[in-house]
């Protein structure tokens, strides 16, 4: 994959998937800038990568993600890939959930993912080219207890997905999703932790109960999605266009 002359931006790509996606990219020759709310592991990545710019950058404040943007074509040029990988999950049994709750899960994934492809899909237009990718989940696809928000967040950006992957189709334009389950990231520890605070298994058993819902009996690994992401941005994948692809060891 030679992505030489591309500039990719990316979200969340301080840690976890964002940092496995944002290597990946410039290891085939991209351009990227990372962007987050915490400096320290932008800066950390960045520092080591002679093609990564970093920016401090609030994914649900328009105005926060519109002077990242900026800040991005000014050091790097016109945005070519905008992959929203930015996002959180919490678990809460939907009567104890207030709109708060509902509002918070909505805001980073599916509005911070509508705020990184507003402001980067003109460019994209007018340079006649662009691949606009969402790190989604397989909670998006299916239901899943405990995790409504996250849940209705997930699909509405597979809905946002779908939709400009019409609106876009004749501009040069993909937009995609991408939909893994467990990824063994920071997330993932969160998630066992939450299960051991509230059951008392041990920190092996919990992992357990979650691999149990791949019928690979295992996670995900960041740099699974990082090689989808690039195989999207490829001339191999110039027709795949609206697509949400699991990537979750068969988990339907």
């Amino acid at each position: 994959m030679d992505l030489s002359g591309r500039h990719a931006l990316v979200s969340g790509g301080g840690t976890g998937v964002g940092a496995a996606v944002a290597t990946a990219l410039v290891q085939s020759g991209a351009k990227v800038t990372i962007c987050g709310r915490r400096s320290e592991p932008l800066d950390e990545l960045a520092s080591s990568h002679d093609n990564i710019h970093a920016v401090t950058c609030d994914v649900t404040d328009e105005g926060s993600v519109s002077a990242c943007v900026d800040s991005a074509v000014a050091m790097s040029g016109p945005v070519d890939i905008a992959v929203a990988n930015a996002g959180a999950a919490q678990a809460k049994p939907f009567l104890k959930m207030t709109s708060g709750d509902l509002a918070k899960m909505l805001d980073v994934n599916l509005t911070g993912t509508f705020n990184l492809w507003r402001a980067t899909a003109s460019g994209m237009r007018e340079n006649g080219w662009g691949r606009m990718i969402a790190i989604a989940s397989i909670a998006g696809l299916k239901g899943h207890s405990y995790i409504s928000a996250y849940c209705a967040a997930k699909h509405g950006v597979i809905g946002l997905t779908r939709a400009l992957a019409h609106e876009f189709a004749t501009s040069g334009i993909t937009v995609n999703a991408i939909c893994p389950g467990y990824v063994e990231t920071d997330l993932l520890d969160n998630a066992i932790d939450n299960i051991v605070a509230k059951t008392g298994m041990d920190r092996e058993a919990a992992a357990e109960t979650l691999k149990q819902g791949s019928p690979q009996n295992r996670f995900i690994q960041p740099s699974e999605v990082a090689h989808t992401v690039l195989w999207l941005c490829g001339d191999g994948a110039c027709s795949v266009n609206g697509a949400a692809i699991p990537i979750s060891g068969g988990e339907v």
